[in-house]
């Protein structure tokens, strides 16, 4: 009887990023039960929600990880999104394993792993598309498969349970900016012959009806565009590792007569990676340094920047706020926002765009011209996918619930037994048996907080700061002298982001007299512990400014003893 396989998700599912997932298979040693090996498919990042107050990046929780390190083979990554490896850096300060993927996949992650020092402690593999390899007791396959960033990849592991295949973050586009096409024949072929146990598939754009345009068709809008802009200076805006839309925004510039230049740290190191791999093709004439564009007339320059998804310190938020140190956006400049804004991005992206019309400039962006398309299949395409694979188990990820929730009828509606699509969670483990899939288990699956460190802030730090930053801070000083029982100085009570003080005088005077009484009252009852007295003023303090503001600022007293 073959032996049972586990999927256990640590991140992706009910969210965009985070993505990460262990394949777990038993490898019989003699030892009782034999050693379970791992296999990780991504390790990815998420960027924080608005009210994760000072949070820079989430990433997994990897108690699961450490706990199992030994176990580990490695990681195969599906693409280069920072959504699928940005994370690996993070998990290598703990642990040691190689790394799988293609080059442009690697080149990506590595960027950041040698940026934080760690390159000793992985090793990177690079695969080719259709490598079939053994990775420990693995037998995986790199399926290509067509995505916003080149040489992206579904991942099929032969198990003894049947081959489990992952979607990865893929569109069916026909005719792609490079020619390399989704490889349904393989996909059809593997279906075909040993059949797929358990697809787990893409859920991003399950809710779109339809099929996602081309990239190719950005490729003629943009030119159109760059054609009404004579004598103007362009500046684009793409993500970073959109190789194939840098390299048509580099086509319709030159076509254009401009040169083109980068304008950020991680556009500049992308396209000298992709240039170094053969991926991305702009002569040597073409392409020029910021520092020079102002040697050319404003007809002859584009710029292709990073920061499409607004965020604060990104060179084109700086370049919209007259923050740049290389660019002096004017009534000149047209500027092209060739994204969508990720979900909670919306906001940021928005102030971008309203500082560059303030500063005269123009702009285009998705909604006033097809300047982008999704890397995410859209319904049609799913239900294409599921059609051709035709898999026993089908589990949604990649995506919100609703998304994922959209993916399982979409399955249900191309033949899978409804009792055969689960919804999961991150933190569940399934396992795949003779019997079936069923959830078997739960795992750590929270999230974990990037604020300069790893780690260092918790859910409480988290609370604390939304309180801060919605209701703001009371501070109350009293001084007791505790062997007579007297209030020596105060209260005395410091207010930020409650009420302005100045205004408030009345109020203030007000709560210094009721906490004053509350004090002197537990000090009579023979109350000389501080710590009691601090809850005493707490607790005074928060009822008298609910019953008169109904606000809950975050009370913070400050009990002194002499």
């Amino acid at each position: 009887m073959p032996q049972p396989v586990r999927v256990v998700f640590l991140g992706g599912l009910g969210e965009i990023g985070r993505n990460c997932m262990a394949i777990e298979q038993i490898v019989d040693d003699g030892s009782k039960g034999g050693n379970r090996r791992i296999l990780l498919i991504d390790c990815g990042l998420m960027f924080p929600d608005a009210d994760m107050h000072g949070i820079d990046l989430v990433l997994p929780d990897f108690t699961y990880l450490r706990e199992n390190a030994d176990r580990i083979e490695a990681v195969v990554a599906t693409h280069g999104h920072e959504d699928h490896v940005g994370a690996l850096q993070y998990l290598l300060r703990e642990l040691s394993f190689p790394v799988y993927g293609s080059a442009v996949a690697l080149g990506l992650a590595r960027n950041r792993i040698e940026e934080a020092g760690l390159l000793g402690r992985t090793e990177l593999i690079p695969v080719k598309d259709g490598d079939r390899l053994m990775i420990g007791p693995f037998d995986v396959e790199f399926i290509p498969v067509t995505h916003s960033v080149p040489h992206a990849h579904a991942i099929a592991v032969h198990t003894p349970q049947g081959v489990i295949l992952h979607s990865g973050d893929f569109k069916i586009d026909l005719t792609p900016v490079d020619g390399r096409r989704t490889d349904l024949a393989r996909l059809g072929e593997i279906a075909a012959s040993e059949g797929i146990r358990l697809l787990m598939a893409d859920s991003t754009n399950a809710e779109e009806h339809g099929y996602s345009p081309s990239e190719s068709g950005v490729g003629a809008v943009l030119r159109s565009v760059f054609a009404t802009q004579k004598g103007r200076r362009i500046i684009t805006a793409s993500f970073a590792s959109h190789l194939h839309r840098i390299q048509q925004i580099a086509d319709a510039a030159i076509d254009s007569g401009r040169v083109v230049a980068t304008l950020g740290l991680s556009m500049k190191k992308n396209v000298r990676m992709g240039r170094d791999l053969g991926v991305l093709h702009i002569p040597d004439a073409s392409l020029v340094d910021i520092d020079d564009i102002d040697k050319y007339p404003p007809g002859q320059v584009c710029i292709i920047s990073t920061g499409s998804q607004g965020e604060p310190m990104s060179a084109l938020a700086l370049l919209a706020r007259g923050a740049s140190k290389w660019v002096k956006a004017g009534d000149h400049d047209t500027v092209i926002l060739s994204s969508h804004a990720i979900p909670g991005n919306e906001g940021n992206v928005n102030r971008v765009i309203d500082d560059l019309l303030r500063a005269g400039v123009e702009v285009v962006h998705s909604g006033i011209a097809d300047v982008h398309a999704t890397g995410h299949a859209q319904a049609d395409e799913l239900k294409t996918y599921m059609s051709l694979t035709r898999p026993e188990w089908m589990v949604p990820i990649h995506g919100e619930y609703r998304h994922m929730v959209a993916n399982a009828k979409l399955a249900v509606l191309m033949g899978v037994d409804k009792e055969h699509v689960l919804l999961c969670e991150d933190g569940d483990m399934l396992e795949l048996s003779d019997s079936g899939l069923a959830k078997v288990g739960r795992v750590p699956a929270g999230y974990l907080y990037v604020d300069g460190i790893v780690g260092d802030v918790g859910q409480g730090v988290l609370r604390d700061r939304r309180v801060l930053a919605e209701e703001g801070v009371v501070v109350v000083i009293v001084t007791v002298d505790v062997g007579t029982g007297k209030v020596l100085t105060g209260p005395e009570i410091i207010t930020r982001g409650w009420v302005y003080a100045p205004e408030a005088e009345d109020l203030l005077d007000e709560a210094c007299d009721r906490v004053a009484a509350v004090v002197e009252q537990s000090l009579a009852s023979g109350m000389r512990d501080v710590e009691s007295l601090e809850r005493e003023v707490r607790r005074a303090a928060g009822k008298f400014v609910h019953e008169r503001t109904k606000r809950r600022p975050m009370i913070v007293p400050v009990v002194m003893e002499t």
